[in-house]
């Protein structure tokens, strides 16, 4: 399995945990959503419970103790009968079957089905996760401490993600454009909180975007591979830029202070990212500053994370211990001055060669042109004294 990238941890970390791995479960490629599957189809409805055997047994009543290696052809063959499976933690063994559920009847549910009033009172009084599925309307409900999750089928999984997708390169386009003008502004010292915020702002939405799509990710499964490269391949970068934006422009600059405040970001509610007071509040500005009008200087760890020798926690030490490398190699020493000496003298003595060398050749081709026009005249052959030295 290729490793995970900074960005898709991220994205991980921001996911609900216990949804995830239920989802992760039932997701297409599994053998449980296979089993899932031919239940549907077959129409029988059906009502599975996975935890660990002893930790259910007080809500058991009745049922059929198989503890069984689990196959979607078992399941299948199981789900028949009226009561509920109820399958080890990992889903790979059936521990019972035809067994009636007794949980808390004071338990509070929305529900008005039997199977599915169940499910969820289960899942409010215990850890397990609670499969329900209908027999009419062929509908599969995920019960996680309480919330329901309905599995949609996979092509309209497929169309939301590429909804999301279309909808996150947009996003990426507008951050970039943002941020390139932030680092020209930058440069010329006329950066303001406005465009810092402005960065801060579509960095989290891009975010919060790529979320859903992990969601949508792990709901496909194995139908959901194409989705992850093009995410991850959007994604590249923004993390890393986010975080370094933040220490740039942070007021207090420890590590603790720099921690809540990503942190505080990620909880933000949508109204509460969209407004930039409370944006200047994250960062520990005052909510009531004039964002426009208010300069601001970087640190230098957003530029400095884009140079490769440079991309380190600490930035500014990785590159000053680099740049203090490169010139204690570039320092002279008495062999290498004496190396240099020697070259320097190699080049004079090959120059003058060369020199002399161009000085003979065009030598010998002028008389030999003297000699040829000589003996087409007539003319003795003389010697020449009066313009060089050297005879033809």
């Amino acid at each position: 399995m290729a490793p995970r990238t900074e960005e898709l941890i991220e994205l991980e970390t921001r996911q609900e945990p216990r949804l995830v791995k239920a989802l992760e479960m039932v997701a297409p490629g599994t053998a449980l959503r296979e089993g899932i599957d031919n239940i549907v189809h077959a129409k029988t409805g059906g009502l599975i419970v996975t935890g660990e055997p002893d930790d259910l047994s007080f809500l058991f009543s009745g049922g059929i103790k198989l503890d069984i290696d689990y196959t979607p052809a078992l399941l299948y063959q199981v789900a028949k009968m009226d009561g509920a499976i109820a399958l080890n933690a990992n889903a790979t063994k059936i521990s019972w079957a035809n067994v009636q559920l007794m949980p808390d009847p004071t338990i509070l549910s929305l529900e008005t089905g039997t199977r599915h009033r169940t499910a969820e009172r289960v899942s409010k009084q215990t850890d397990a996760l609670v499969i329900a599925i209908s027999q009419r309307r062929e509908v599969v409900s995920l019960y996680v401490d309480g919330a329901k999750y309905i599995l949609e089928d996979i092509p309209v999984v497929l169309a939301k993600a590429n909804q999301a997708l279309a909808t996150l390169d947009k996003y990426r386009t507008r951050l970039d454009q943002v941020s390139t003008r932030l680092t020209a502004l930058e440069f010329e010292g006329g950066a303001t909180l406005h465009d810092v915020l402005t960065v801060l702002q579509r960095s989290e939405m891009v975010t919060r975007m790529a979320v859903e799509i992990e969601r949508y990710i792990v709901e496909l499964g194995t139908e959901g591979r194409l989705i992850e490269m093009q995410l991850e391949e959007t994604m590249v970068g923004v993390a890393g830029d986010k975080q370094a934006l933040v220490r740039d422009y942070i007021v207090d600059a420890s590590d603790d202070a720099f921690a809540g405040a990503l942190d505080l970001l990620g909880r933000l509610p949508h109204q509460d990212l969209l407004d930039f007071g409370r944006l200047a509040e994250v960062l520990g500005f005052d909510r009531k500053l004039n964002t426009l009008d208010y300069p601001v200087s970087p640190r230098g760890y957003r530029i400095l994370g884009r140079i490769p020798a440079c991309r380190s926690s600490s930035p500014a030490r990785s590159c000053a211990s680099s740049a203090a490398s490169t010139a204690s190699s570039e320092r002279p020493t008495p062999s290498s001055r004496r190396s240099r000496a020697w070259a320097r003298s190699g080049r004079r003595t090959s120059a003058r060669a060369c020199a002399g060398s161009r000085r003979s050749t065009s030598w010998t081709a002028t008389c030999k042109r003297e000699k040829t026009a000589r003996r087409e005249h007539g003319a003795p052959m003389t010697r020449r004294t009066n313009h060089s030295r050297r005879s033809c």
